[in-house]
């Protein structure tokens, strides 16, 4: 896996984890891969998988039971959600605005947008 260097690759990984809890590939109770496999799986050094691991657990996305490892914790994907959240307001939405100043785009070209975005997806779901 190819990881930015923008940011320190624990976190990356840990913001995987938190995707995989909001999509639903990870519920409440299940297992996280331990910090041996989830290295191996991603090429990284254990000790950065473990701190992603942990990162997730002071998050309160995940809960550590010593001995068998880490699991999804109860109210882990509202977390999950919530930091997403957060990472978006402070980090995509900044660039978004930047690159619209820069094209001379204004808030209502972005409505007609997104009008028509979700126009196109609700036609979708009727013709389903």
């Amino acid at each position: 896996m190819r990881f930015s260097s923008e940011r320190p690759i624990f976190t990356q990984i840990a913001e995987l984890l938190a995707e995989d809890v909001l999509a639903g590939r990870l519920a409440t109770g299940a297992r996280l891969p331990s910090a041996r496999d989830l290295a191996a799986s991603l090429g990284v050094n254990p000790n950065t998988a473990a701190r992603a691991l942990q990162a997730l657990a002071d998050d309160g996305i995940a809960r550590s039971e010593r001995g068998t490892g880490y699991f999804v914790a109860e109210g882990g994907r509202d977390l999950a959600l919530g930091g997403r959240r957060r990472r978006f307001l402070e980090e995509e939405l900044p660039r978004l605005w930047k690159g619209m100043d820069e094209l001379g785009l204004g808030i209502d070209d972005l409505a007609g947008y997104w009008a028509e975005r979700t126009a196109g997806a609700a036609g979708e779901r009727k013709g389903s």
